[in-house]
């Protein structure tokens, strides 16, 4: 199965960061100003899952083959990206490319590092990259139907019934709810509809080290609002890391963890969640 998905968020937020940590690479330019990277960087990411080391354990392999992720890493929405702000329609098209998208979150606060709304407040940051995504699949439907109401006239049962979805969807979506939220929806035929919104959605806070654990106060707000939104979330700090996938043995990563007390790096977690994540999408779309 190979599965990709997209790294979105406001410009600045610790993306290319996080990308090159994942990707245990250089490839994506990471600097503190807006829009330093345009084209999406692409890497894959080994889904390590330790029922597999305690199977090649067992059966004394010394080779182990992970599945893998694909990751891309997508330059920073801003307000106005439907219209075209920010280089906002070029983002855009990358986003639809992708089976899922990872929304990466400040939740830290560095005088050091600049936001570009000049205020760190996550809930506001994930509303404007999803009204964006919104706007983008209103203005993809609106352009679409005056065609196909045309042709459903014709009598078309087929074509009637993309009418009517297509028709839901776009009241869905100008009340600011993005078009997974609908239910009871044929999710094949949603599906052939191509829009940003349909995409599932993993939200992931940057902390800083001393909150992976625990979480804070920025964080747990976003926690909430992914559970009202049916989403996974997760915490990680994109700093830590880029420290991890720095040092050169497995051994040297696994003690750096215990220090922090954790079981897996965060990108170890990010990628094994959205793989589950998008392997039961794809199943639910009976493409496996």
């Amino acid at each position: 199965m190979s599965f990709n998905c997209g790294i979105v968020g406001l410009p600045n937020i610790g993306k290319s960061t996080l990308f090159n940590a994942l990707t245990e690479s250089s490839a994506a330019e990471a600097a503190n100003y807006p829009f330093c990277t345009i084209e999406p960087n692409v890497g894959k990411v080994p889904i390590r899952d330790q029922r597999l080391k305690q199977i090649a354990s067992i059966a004394h392999s010394g080779k182990i083959i992970y599945n893998q992720l694909e990751v891309v890493d997508i330059a920073g929405l801003v307000k106005g990206a439907s219209k075209g702000e920010g280089l906002g329609n070029k983002f855009l098209s990358h986003i639809r490319e992708v089976d899922a998208i990872v929304h990466l979150l400040r939740c830290f606060t560095d005088d050091d590092i600049s936001h570009v709304n000049s205020k760190i407040d996550p809930i506001s940051d994930a509303e404007i990259v999803e009204m964006e995504l919104i706007l983008a699949d209103i203005d993809s439907i609106e352009k679409r139907l005056p065609q196909l109401e045309k042709k459903a006239k014709q009598g078309d049962k087929e074509l009637k019934r993309q009418l009517e979805l297509m028709q839901e969807v776009l009241a869905t979506l100008k009340l600011g709810k993005p078009a997974r939220s609908l239910e009871n929806i044929d999710e094949d035929e949603m599906k052939l509809l191509q829009l940003l919104t349909t995409k599932p959605v993993m939200y992931v806070c940057n902390v800083e080290d001393t909150n992976i654990i625990t979480g804070n106060e920025l964080s747990k707000r976003v926690e909430k609002m992914a559970e009202e939104n049916k989403s996974k979330f997760y915490c990680i700090s994109a700093k830590l890391e880029a420290d991890i996938a720095n040092l050169d043995s497995e051994e040297e990563k696994q003690n750096f963890l215990s220090e922090f007390g954790l079981q897996e790096s965060g990108l170890d977690g990010v990628a094994r969640i959205m793989y589950e994540v998008l392997r039961l999408y794809k199943s639910r779309n009976h493409k496996l």
